[in-house]
């Protein structure tokens, strides 16, 4: 019984403090998981927590002396405040009390600020300031309602209304259940994705054979085709990945996370072509003559993915990774660039789509300035009804890679809203892509005069006039 005890006592830390209420004042108090709590010198300067109470606390008290109380706690040591699935991790296992008096103390206009000190948090965890609150739950839980957080890169400021039991928390930026159900919302996308894939590749190839005298819509329809193909690609490489990943030998997990890698690159190149080829039509509109256009835009599509997939390959790139949570649990098993060569992701991945991102951008702004143009000036006529307009817009936006731009605000606890929605956008990218070009090719007659390619056709002989 002792040992038990001892090791109890051994977590736990306690300062007493008596205030006279006549000579109310702020106190200052710091602690730390290792030295327990102290009363502060206001001129040393330390990594230990600190803690201010506010005037306000005892100026609302009837006895003439106060006692304080500052407990730290080290609940790894004790079998206390442990939350059923809890998904977060206490810092540094420490909980900190406060109490002044013998009355429940809440509702503060001054708050009660506790500075927690901390080391560079990974990328991933957000912090969170808590409270156990008893009454959650049947055996109580963490409690964030009345705590405002401010977070910095060494510290975070917890300002909280009330005195209670404090801690703060770290939660990860997915949990297993999130995960869980992130990956089957993106591999049912998927699943559809690519049926829709083969739709519009068939579709592309009906329009050219159609028209198959009018160049610049042979051209237009033969990057469409290669893009939703780099697509398809992806959405198979992400079912192969999402399937065999933790069930494969270490070479052929090397070889799915290079083919993932690869399909990946090859969807922002020809994102990239496509915005190229809109800027050639819209932008330098005469005088512009490629001698096999298409199969060069081919070799660079498919061509520079490899090279780069070769390098990142050669150096040990690809292999197993593991996305876990802040105490170490894994969620997800996927083959992919190692947690080792996450240079080489930040570069090859976010830094060239940011490139690419910017690009299209500024083309699809140029186009849609030159297309509202034409409509205020009335020389687009025939069928303009809203919903079309809008669509192509929309079209047009997902065409260039426009969605994969909020895989930049997925971030920490707060971005799992964005996760669901970039996943279910990029699922159905392929879906946008094929509903896009049927409106915009599809019935294509002498009437239909609001298409992409009847507003290049305008722009030019407006240019040639001019001249």
């Amino acid at each position: 019984v002792s040992g038990v005890l001892q090791s109890r006592l051994a977590g736990l830390k306690t300062l007493l403090l008596n205030v006279s209420r006549a000579a109310a004042h702020d106190v200052l108090v710091k602690f730390s998981p290792t030295e327990g709590p102290s009363k502060l010198n206001t001129t040393e300067k330390g990594k230990a927590g600190k803690i201010h109470l506010p005037r306000e606390i005892f100026r609302s008290l009837s006895s003439q002396i106060v006692r304080v109380v500052v407990t730290v706690l080290n609940i790894q040591k004790l079998d206390m405040f442990k939350e059923v699935n809890q998904t977060g991790q206490v810092l540094d296992n420490t909980v900190v009390g406060i109490t002044v008096g013998d009355t429940s103390i809440s509702g503060l206009q001054d708050p009660v600020q506790l500075t927690f000190t901390h080391r560079k948090l990974p990328r991933g965890v957000t912090p969170q300031c808590v409270f156990w609150d008893p009454s959650k739950g049947q055996a109580g839980g963490w409690h964030s309602s009345g705590c405002v957080t401010q977070s910095g890169d060494k510290e975070t400021v917890c300002s909280c209304n009330h005195l209670t039991f404090f801690t703060l928390l770290l939660n990860p930026a997915l949990d297993s259940s999130t995960a869980q159900s992130l990956m089957a919302v993106a591999t049912a996308g998927c699943a559809v994705a690519m049926a829709f894939s083969i739709f519009t590749i068939a579709f592309c190839i009906f329009i050219r054979c159609r028209f198959r005298f009018e160049e610049t819509l042979r051209i237009n329809l033969g990057l469409h085709i290669n893009l939703v193909a780099s697509l398809f690609l992806l959405n198979l490489a992400f079912l192969l990945n999402s399937s065999l990943s933790g069930k494969t030998q270490p070479r052929t997990c090397r070889v799915l996370g290079g083919l993932t890698h690869y399909s990946l690159l090859c969807c922002f190149t020809w994102m990239a072509l496509e915005g190229f080829q809109l800027y050639l039509l819209f932008v330098k509109v005469l005088g512009i003559y490629i001698h096999h256009y298409l199969a060069k835009m081919s070799l660079l599509g498919w061509g520079f993915p490899i090279l780069v997939v070769g390098v990142a390959g050669v150096i040990g790139s690809y292999g197993e990774y593991s996305i876990q949570t802040t105490d170490h649990r894994v969620i997800a098993h996927l083959c992919w660039i190692t947690s080792k060569h996450l240079l080489v992701h930040y570069i090859t991945n976010c830094g060239y789509f940011s490139l690419i991102f910017l690009f299209n951008m500024a083309v699809f702004g140029v186009v849609t300035h030159k297309s509202c143009s034409l409509q205020s000036t009335g020389a687009v006529q025939g069928d303009r009804k809203p919903w079309k307009v809008t669509l192509v817009a929309a079209g047009l936006f997902c065409l260039l890679g426009a969605t994969w731009a909020l895989a930049f605000l997925t971030y920490g606890i707060s971005s799992v809203p964005v996760l669901y929605l970039f996943t279910i956008l990029n699922s159905l990218q392929g879906i946008f892509i094929f509903i896009w070009l049927v409106v915009l090719y599809y019935p294509r007659t002498k009437e239909t005069t609001g298409s992409l390619s009847y507003i290049m056709r305008h722009d030019k002989n407006t240019t040639v006039s001019q001249d």
